[in-house]
């Protein structure tokens, strides 16, 4: 049985389920999740990420980890936790640009969150590559009571989210249902009772307007706050959406590089929403951790040193300049992945700000 045919059976016998329910089924289903067994990343793939474009990501990534570990005091053994590893380019373009740091291959214990046993090969194989070794887990509450540094690069937005649409004044959810033995979007029959779960810049909006919410980031927010209590560490992530709470329907689905419908083909295509930056930095300040930014991923880059690598790597091969060039491009110009993704990087309190960040100033809603 299809996991369409599961999720209408399902629906039949229990109602209509939360957008984040579908999401859930839909990427982690066991037997038929798209992250669980049908992840197809790069170019090949159904989508690209920044690490596939070019070694330059990985690499400065890489090296700003070595800064904060040395801001940690270089302890002996530490935690290097990636979620969501993909195909494994950035911990090992990562890797490889840190052998230059002393000490740090030696205390490093590379711990990879993932579900994927096709991807947890593929990552192997990069990491055996570039000679290092991983541990794979599946929470991050598996990695070891040791000072962490955290990499997530687009593992937020497939974290399941919840959708509210203004209709009449107030509240209602949208769900997913079935019409005509298809699968098809609907909305809860009542409004919502308590609207407080909206964001609060959202909650007297004008109808037709649409608050998407994460029901699991406060329990990602407070499993770092646990581990950073107990050991010092930082958590860099890395997304795409607005640094500002606009609302609207950000829920998306990509196959082989396009958009379809997300309700087409479960467990078979890619599905993400964009990240509220402003909501993740309120809940990990609430929990009392320090963040740093959220800020625009081209402007961190380029802080960190990016062109200056662009400008090295087509020195020494001028043959791939062109190549390098659309590389810098992808990551840092405004109409690519430079305005639309932003960092964030929350940390334990008893360290110094992280390297590439401003003061933090508090996001604005609008």
């Amino acid at each position: 049985m299809s996991l369409t045919d599961r999720l209408l059976a399902l629906i039949a016998q229990t109602g209509p389920i939360t957008v984040a329910q579908y999401m859930t089924h839909a990427l982690y289903d066991p037997q038929g999740g798209y992250y669980s067994c049908n992840a197809r990343v790069g170019e090949d793939g159904d989508f690209l990420t920044a690490p596939e474009s070019g070694q330059m990501f990985g690499e400065l990534i890489g090296l700003w980890c070595a800064q904060e570990w040395m801001a940690m005091g270089s302890p002996p053994a530490f935690n290097l936790v990636e979620l969501g590893p993909g195909n494994g380019m950035l911990i090992t373009d990562a890797w490889r640009a840190t052998r230059i740091v002393p000490g740090f291959h030696d205390a490093a214990r590379i711990a990879l969150v993932e579900v994927s046993p096709a991807l947890r090969e593929k990552q192997a194989q990069a990491l055996d590559e570039a000679g290092a070794h991983a541990t794979w887990i599946g929470h991050l509450d598996e990695a070891p009571d040791l000072p962490t540094l955290i990499i997530g690069n687009e593992y937020l937005d497939c974290l399941p989210i919840r959708q509210f649409v203004r209709i009449d004044g107030a509240w209602r959810e949208r769900l997913v249902g079935a019409r005509d033995g298809a699968l098809a979007f609907g909305f809860a029959p009542g409004a919502l009772a308590d609207d407080s779960i909206i964001p609060p810049g959202l909650r007297d909006a004008t109808d037709g307007a649409i608050a998407e919410v994460s029901p699991v980031t406060p329990a990602f927010v407070d499993s770092l706050a646990d581990r950073f209590a107990q050991a010092p560490g930082r958590a860099l992530l890395i997304d795409y959406g607005p640094i500002v709470t606009t609302g609207g329907d950000t829920l998306q689905a990509m196959r082989s590089h396009e958009h379809v419908d997300p309700l087409l083909e479960p467990g078979a295509v890619d599905l993400t929403a964009h990240v509220d930056f402003v909501e993740l930095a309120r809940l990990a300040r609430a929990a009392g951790l320090e963040v740093g930014g959220p800020m625009p991923q081209g402007a961190w880059l380029e802080g960190l040193g990016v062109r200056e690598r662009a400008a090295a790597l087509t020195k020494s091969r001028p043959d791939k300049a062109g190549a390098i060039a659309r590389q810098l491009e992808r990551l840092t110009a405004a109409d690519q992945m430079g305005v639309l993704f932003n960092v964030i990087c929350l940390s334990s309190r008893d360290l110094p700000p992280p390297a590439g960040f401003p003061p933090f100033a508090s996001p604005r809603t609008a």
